[in-house]
């Protein structure tokens, strides 16, 4: 039961980051420059894991927050608004 508890957690987190990337996403780009390599690499972070928090009881549910959470930082990092940003911060 507490299996199952911590991967549902696990796997309440990973939808809510990926929904969060999503809005802001939509709302900085609008959808016809919307990042879906990146959203699809989100995804599939998220499921794999999520499919590691399954398969090893080792994995504490603090470590697949903050790796999905990191994870989550840096794919957004690689966006178009980020780099625009960026690149105006430095010229």
């Amino acid at each position: 039961m507490k299996k199952r508890l911590s991967a549902l957690a696990v796997i309440l987190f990973t939808i809510l980051c990926t929904c969060g990337f999503v809005f802001a996403e939509a709302a900085s780009t609008g959808l016809t420059n919307f990042p879906f390599f990146q959203l699809g690499a989100l995804i599939v972070g998220g499921l794999i894991i999520v499919s590691l928090k399954t398969k090893y009881n080792e994995l504490h549910i603090n470590e697949c927050i903050g790796s999905f959470a990191l994870y989550t930082i840096f794919v957004s990092l690689f966006t178009d608004p980020v780099i625009m940003a960026i690149k105006d911060l430095v010229s």
